[in-house]
């Protein structure tokens, strides 16, 4: 009997004490096994992005609730989509020119801009990553990401970790909550130097600049003036490629 059979026969026996550790999802829930899960969740996507060959990525974010296809969807949010669709083309082409394995588009996965990122890669015919997580509300996968790059996750930590693992820059749209935490997630270690040298992109330089008061920041003594050298400005398609690409020292 191999090792499938027994952890069917495991799984079929009504006795907890007579399943297989592996196979026992009740044991895997405990509290105690959380390391476990956290360990497992490092590592799934960490293989199948292996045996996908993919060696970097180009991580853009933005509002999940930019949906074109939402009433409530204005003028500006719909630029903000097509811009995100636009460059996210642009990017997949220049990954297919290198293999298709470099500077591969990653999203969160869901609506609004990580749908228009993910939608822009297809455009292009370039595979491209959703890095889903399981939330009360609109985070569901969109169907433009690559079926074999689908994942999903429980643990924002980790979420967190493959975000920036292979990434070669970071591009964020108007957003939220979740938008915010991942930018000053990403300066934070950038300033700190715990993560290598990448362009940092934030599209919509009106928005930004309202949203985040970098001067009154450095004003009050809480960053330095360097640190505002972290991340640069676009207000579109064509002028955040170009950023990327001299910071990728591309011609």
């Amino acid at each position: 009997m191999d090792a499938v059979e027994q952890a069917k026969l495991g799984c079929e026996s009504p006795y907890a004490a007579n399943r297989l550790a592996f196979s026992d999802h009740d044991l895997l829930l405990k509290d105690e096994l959380r390391g476990i899960r956290l360990q497992l969740e490092w590592m799934k996507p960490d293989l199948a992005l292996d045996e996908q060959d993919i060696y970097s990525t180009l991580v853009i974010f933005g509002s999940a609730r930019f949906n074109t296809s939402s009433q409530s969807c204005n003028d500006t949010q719909k630029g903000y989509y097509d811009t995100a669709r636009a460059l996210a083309k642009k990017v997949s082409e220049l990954s297919l020119a290198h293999g298709g394995n470099e500077y591969v588009v990653t999203t969160g996965g869901g609506p609004g801009i990580m749908e228009a990122a993910n939608r822009g890669a297809a455009d292009a015919g370039a595979k491209s990553i959703g890095l889903n997580i399981v939330l009360p509300r609109e985070q569901r996968p969109n169907p433009y990401v690559s079926p074999e790059l689908c994942f999903q996750f429980h643990y924002f930590a980790m979420r967190k970790m493959h975000f920036l693992k292979r990434a070669k820059g970071l591009v964020a749209f108007p957003g939220g909550f979740g938008t915010l935490d991942e930018l000053f997630e990403t300066l934070t270690l950038l300033q700190t130097k715990k993560v290598s040298s990448l362009p940092v992109i934030l599209v919509g330089r009106a928005f930004w600049q309202r949203v985040i008061d970098f001067d009154f920041l450095i004003e009050q003594g809480v960053i330095a003036a360097e640190d505002t050298q972290l991340m640069q400005f676009a207000d579109n398609a064509d002028e955040a490629f170009s950023l990327l690409k001299k910071a990728w020292e591309i011609k």
